[in-house]
């Protein structure tokens, strides 16, 4: 994704993005699934998604979104409302639940075009909104917030 402003030199920001691209890469298989009808295919994505999502919206809402919002606190309010109805429709597949709502397929989809469209949001704007202005203190608590949520990815080797 974004490259342009610097802003993967961050640790912080850049597992934010390595994310991202997980989770687009999982949102990519969900089209043949759901083409294919597969019900317990697109659950098993969906969990796959939920499970990178969980400390990464943790990361962004305790950490980095906190540090933002006195600047920014519509665009920040949007984001944690877009992520509450995208764990919404995710959550519909915990326990290994396959959901039995024929519908469910459509909203999923509709979700994952909503976390495409969030996911620019986050990569175009929130994250070099904060490259520009957050300061050590603050970048120190993401820090301290992604050390307590995890990954659900590994950490690349140099």
């Amino acid at each position: 994704m974004c490259e342009y402003c610097g802003c993967q030199s961050l640790a912080s920001i850049d597992e934010l993005t390595r994310e991202h691209d997980e989770v687009v890469r999982l949102v990519s298989h969900l089209r043949p699934a759901h083409q294919d009808g597969d019900m317990a295919r697109m659950a098993q994505i969906a969990r796959e998604i939920a499970t990178v999502l969980g400390p990464h919206t943790q990361v962004e809402e305790h950490g980095l979104f906190p540090a933002m919002a006195g600047d920014f606190p519509e665009q920040i309010a949007a984001l944690e409302a877009e992520h509450r109805r995208i764990e919404s429709v995710l959550a519909e597949t915990a326990d290994s639940a396959t959901p039995t709502d024929p519908a469910w397929a459509d909203r999923l989809m509709e979700a994952m075009a909503m976390l495409r469209d969030h996911i620019l949001k986050e990569q175009d704007g929130v994250f070099p909104a904060a490259l520009a202005t957050l300061g050590t203190e603050e970048w120190e608590a993401v820090e301290k917030v992604r050390a307590e949520a995890g990954s659900a990815l590994s950490r690349p080797t140099a």
